[in-house]
């Protein structure tokens, strides 16, 4: 090879490696800084693609988990409302049939009118007020509310409503219902027991359509964490590989450095010719 003073082979080679060695460097202290391998799509075009669509998956099935919460809490506010209400159906049956009693006074009938009526208001009152976020299953407001399942939003999960209120298919006991008399307390006695059974098949359907959600919800967030692992699969970087690659390319640098520091000397061998 010949000397000169205007060209250094060694150095331009040495140079070279530098470079690339500190371009690998970077791109592993870029990895540790981060924890990723593939932090964009000059990374890997590909993979990155393959991540930013599992990301946006993630965050559908965020809306969908949010929308399953909301129906799980519109399901618990009106089982609570349904359960209370078969309470007072229970209780109402207890003065009824107090009022079948046909040796009882007119004030102790009365008496037992009152409670029954009060009870009538409490049911009305309670169905008014089973309401989460303006929706309410058992006023008959709604037929059904129907809330998103998957990511696309392409498939529901519904709950349909149990219109609780007096005089419906469901309890049967009219507002206007009274036990004032025998023949109307034998009456009142027949629209209970039927409002009774009815309640309570109502309320195991709602029980029923409440149990799916809670299912599907558990499935929706286990499915966002798989597609979370998924991601990190891809794009996770391994930081013990990563932390002995960085103490490699450091050593190599340093060489480098000292390489290119011994090839910038050759020159000086010019200058011994000329002595």
């Amino acid at each position: 090879m010949a000397l000169s003073v205007h060209t250094n082979d060694a150095a331009l080679i040495a140079l070279q490696n530098l470079n690339t060695t500190g371009g690998l460097l970077h791109e592993v202290q870029n990895r540790i800084s981060t924890g990723l391998a593939i932090n964009g799509a000059k990374d890997n075009a590909a993979v990155w693609a393959i991540a930013q669509g599992q990301r946006a998956d993630i965050g559908s099935l965020g809306a969908v988990k949010s929308s399953l919460d909301r129906a799980t809490s519109i399901a618990d506010v009106a089982s609570a409302a349904g359960a209370t209400i078969s309470d007072l159906l229970v209780q109402m049956k207890a003065n009824v049939v107090a009022a079948l009693d046909p040796s009882i006074d007119t004030a102790s009938r009365n008496a037992l009118d009152s409670a029954y009526k009060s009870e009538l208001r409490q049911i009305t009152s309670i169905v008014q007020n089973a309401t989460f976020d303006g929706a309410n299953l058992l006023s008959g407001a709604v037929s059904q509310i129907k809330f998103i399942a998957n990511a696309d939003a392409t498939g529901f999960i519904t709950l349909t409503s149990q219109n609780l209120s007096l005089g419906g298919a469901i309890v049967t006991v009219p507002a206007a219902s009274s036990i004032t008399s025998v023949a109307a307390a034998s009456v009142a006695l027949a629209q209970l027991s039927a409002s009774i059974l009815n309640t309570n098949q109502a309320l195991g359907n709602l029980g029923s359509q409440s149990k799916e959600i809670s299912n599907h919800n558990l499935f929706v967030q286990k499915l966002s964490d798989q597609l979370t692992t998924g991601i990190g699969n891809l794009v996770d970087a391994d930081l013990a590989r990563e932390s002995a690659r960085l103490q490699a390319l450091q050593v190599q640098q340093q060489l480098g450095t000292q390489a290119l520091s011994i090839a910038n000397q050759a020159p000086q061998i010019i200058l011994s010719l000329f002595k």
